[in-house]
């Protein structure tokens, strides 16, 4: 098939790809089994898993995007289609976006690799998969994307996808703080104080701010300076976004990768449409005109609308377990 998406004619508003996906599928589930994984340092991942039931199936992780989870329209789609695919599929909860808050005083960034590598070195010691594949969708698009780049030869994926990464941060976040008269970044914020706010009692002396303060914030860039940073070891938002960017680790990337990205993403900038001279020769660039933030639905008919993520990804990690008999 072929890697460059065509929206569908009643869907080539970059706000209606973004938004409105969410709303096709509204009963849309997804059987799962949830896994507590403990981490090195006594936290814990919450890992949802989707099974094939046959024996050797190759396995594919899901990385959802900021404030995401299992419930995510996009992590929901990918799993169920992986899995109609033949593949087992392990969804990654990023810390604190599982059911439970975790232990420690801290959370997950756009950075952060350490838990993505602790899962792929715990799955092929525990499973030794035939396959490892892994997709990631916006912020777990990044965070795979500089995995990828971080590891070289040494990634024991694969393959890989990645979905409408915010490659360059700094830029990125500034697109969010005005695009669609501050929706997105509404959206956002609502989230990240809602999840920061019910573990207050582990962050609170980390971040220096009251429940009060913390409730007042109404700018992305100031959550990532108040709260992301100093909780992760930043001097502030523009050190974080300078170390968290995967823009400088994409040319390093040594695993087949996937890279998917719309030019018209309203929450991404053009910094961070990936370019044929940024990448390694191992990866595929799928840059389409349009398709907006984890959107790509096409099709002739509004009433059946296809989700070409769910069919692309898919395909490219068939495509390389063909390559490999």
């Amino acid at each position: 098939m072929s890697y460059q998406f065509e929206s569908a004619w009643w869907m080539s508003n970059r706000h209606a790809q973004t938004i409105l996906p969410r709303f096709f599928r509204p009963f849309q589930r997804v059987d799962v089994e949830y896994e507590e994984l403990t981490t090195p340092d006594g936290d814990f991942l919450e890992l949802a898993w989707s099974r094939t039931g046959k024996k050797d199936s190759p396995l594919a992780i899901v990385l959802h995007g900021l404030e995401g989870n299992l419930d995510s329209f996009y992590a929901k789609g990918m799993l169920k289609a992986l899995t109609q695919q033949g593949f087992d599929t392990v969804l990654m909860h990023f810390r604190n976006c599982s059911r439970l808050p975790n232990r420690l005083p801290r959370a997950y960034h756009s950075g952060e690799t350490g838990d993505l590598q602790f899962l792929i070195q715990t799955l092929k010691t525990r499973l030794n998969p035939s396959s490892l594949f892994a997709v990631g969708f916006s912020l777990g698009g990044n965070v795979l994307a500089k995995y990828l780049g971080e590891q070289g030869k040494q990634s024991d994926l694969s393959g890989a996808a990645v979905v409408s990464a915010p490659h360059h941060l700094s830029s990125s976040c500034q697109v969010i703080r005005k695009s669609c008269f501050g929706l997105y970044q509404k959206y956002l914020l609502d989230r990240l104080k809602k999840s920061s706010a019910r573990k207050y009692p582990q962050i609170g002396e980390a971040i220096k701010l009251n429940k009060q303060e913390l409730a007042d914030i109404n700018d992305l860039w100031q959550f990532d300076d108040q709260l992301t940073a100093p909780l992760h070891g930043f001097e502030g938002a523009e050190d974080y976004y300078t170390q968290a960017s995967a823009q400088p680790f994409l040319k390093h990337i040594a695993t087949p990768t996937l890279l998917i990205h719309a030019e018209d993403d309203p929450m991404l900038s053009h910094e961070a449409v990936p370019k044929a001279e940024q990448v390694s020769d191992q990866v595929t660039l799928a840059v389409s005109k349009k398709g907006g933030h984890v959107g790509f639905i096409g099709g002739k008919n509004p009433f059946k609308p296809e989700f070409w993520l769910e069919k692309a990804v898919p395909h490219y990690f068939q495509s390389l377990l063909k390559g490999q008999k």
